[in-house]
């Protein structure tokens, strides 16, 4: 990965899949919430659909459970078992060498604030950003742009000079809608299912 370009002043990053292995721990816990309500969430289905909200996952389901109770489960799941998280070493390698060079960075994912906070926490690499937007943060989740437009305007890049890092289909468009460059991290990363 040339990070040494002076094509961008900033990194903007996601976070669940891109920076951490987090998929097999989010599937977990949705599993099990929904495996409350009697509704069986099959892993190759979810899979197929990573990146997409929860929102979007329980209408697609036709599951009508209230979404801040699930989301809400899901983040007292997630956050019990953060010990299993566990970051992409290649990924936070480009992150630091981007700081090194002096690029502002941030993380922007369609996870909940307080997850995903307490997964940066977790892993220690708050120090390495120097903001955090998530779906608190933007009316519009991905495929939309607003989420990787709120992190440019928080580190006063213009997204032209923003290069973004995704693991999902609808962040790269999102990346691509707000203008933004794009490096796709699949081919680099390998998560643990």
């Amino acid at each position: 990965m040339d990070l040494d370009s002076d094509a961008y002043d900033a990194l903007i990053m996601d976070w669940d899949g891109t920076m951490v292995d987090s998929q097999p721990l989010n599937y977990r816990s949705l599993a099990a919430v929904l495996r409350a309500h009697a509704v069986e969430l099959r892993q190759d289905w979810y899979r197929e659909r990573l990146g997409t909200s929860v929102d979007g996952l329980l209408e697609e389901l036709g599951v009508s459970v209230p979404l801040a109770d699930v989301l809400d489960r899901c983040g007292e799941l997630i956050i019990r078992d953060l010990a299993s998280l566990k970051s992409f070493e290649l990924v936070v390698g480009w992150v630091e060498k981007a700081r090194a060079r002096g690029l502002a960075c941030a993380v922007a994912s369609g996870g909940g604030g307080v997850v995903v906070r307490a997964g940066i926490e977790a892993t220690g690499l708050a120090h390495l950003f120097d903001t955090v937007v998530t779906r608190e943060d933007a009316e519009l989740g991905k495929p939309a742009p607003d989420l990787f437009l709120e992190a440019a305007r928080r580190l006063r890049v213009p997204p032209q000079r923003c290069l973004v890092f995704e693991d999902a289909e609808e962040g790269l468009a999102a990346a691509r809608a707000a203008g933004m460059s794009v490096v796709d991290v699949r081919p680099y990363v390998t998560s643990s299912w």
